[in-house]
């Protein structure tokens, strides 16, 4: 349990155990198949579907089945010093999260029903404090969600083709205390940080983890997967409020 005094020096007065305050705003670019700003506390993350006819070459013989992908970027002004633009090559971070929400959101969609299309995430981040590949992933279901119920609604598919939601949140161990939702200056002084991506249904998509000053125990990282599951519940909750998906 955290006491009184580490509760009072987190962000927003939290407990070890509490996520900042989250806000998923859908619908706020009039372009975009399907949009949401997801915020979590000062992290903010613009999540985009933008929908197109056919699918990667490599997928062709898969029948009629559709693609679902992600890109991420951070924009220039989203911290304290500026980041340049990816003009020429990607960055291996931005890869690697773009990957990860890529094969968070496959996980719950099914493809052989989308036809063959491909629907591509773009999740640009706005503001940086910590949790941008989660904030990602859990805004990019959002306007996934959305994307596809404009299909449906259309005509141009009979069903939404989606098994799940799936959400992420972080967690971590600072200064011998394991935390959920880290913002910038505890995930860059975590001894432990931890990724977790899960579905409504309770399961684990993913689990990243990295013992960034100390190892841990078995034990620690239970605690951090209860952590994190008790997060994601509250963040499929917020995703239903706002897409009424399991109404």
């Amino acid at each position: 349990m955290a006491d009184e005094k580490t509760a009072r020096e987190r962000s927003y007065g939290r407990a070890f155990d509490q996520m900042r305050p989250v806000t998923l705003t859908p619908g706020v670019m009039k372009n975009a198949a399907g949009s949401c700003l997801a915020e979590f506390g000062d992290t903010r993350v613009l999540c985009s579907a933008t929908i197109e006819e056919g699918v990667p070459k490599w997928r062709r013989a898969s029948h009629g089945c559709g693609w679902v992908t992600a890109e991420y970027a951070m924009l220039p002004a989203s911290t304290n010093r500026r980041s340049k633009r990816e003009y020429n090559g990607r960055k291996g971070r931005s890869m690697e999260i773009e990957r990860l929400v890529g094969r968070s959101l496959r996980s719950v969609v099914r493809m052989e029903k989308m036809g063959e299309i491909t629907i591509t995430l773009d999740c640009d981040v706005l503001q940086a404090d910590g949790g941008t590949r989660t904030a990602s992933i859990t805004g990019a279901w959002v306007a996934l969600h959305d994307a596809l119920m404009g299909l449906v609604r259309a005509n141009k598919i009979n069903r939404l083709p989606l098994t799940g939601q799936v959400a992420a949140i972080s967690a971590g161990i600072v200064g011998g205390e394991a935390l959920l939702d880290l913002d910038y200056p505890e995930d860059s002084h975590a001894d432990v940080d931890l990724n977790l991506v899960g579905t409504d249904a309770g399961g684990i998509v993913e689990v990243q983890g990295t013992g960034e000053r100390s190892t841990l125990s078995r034990v620690e990282l239970d605690c951090l997967l209860d952590l994190g599951q008790a997060g994601i519940e509250q963040l499929v909750k917020l995703q239903n409020e706002v897409t009424g998906f399991r109404d």
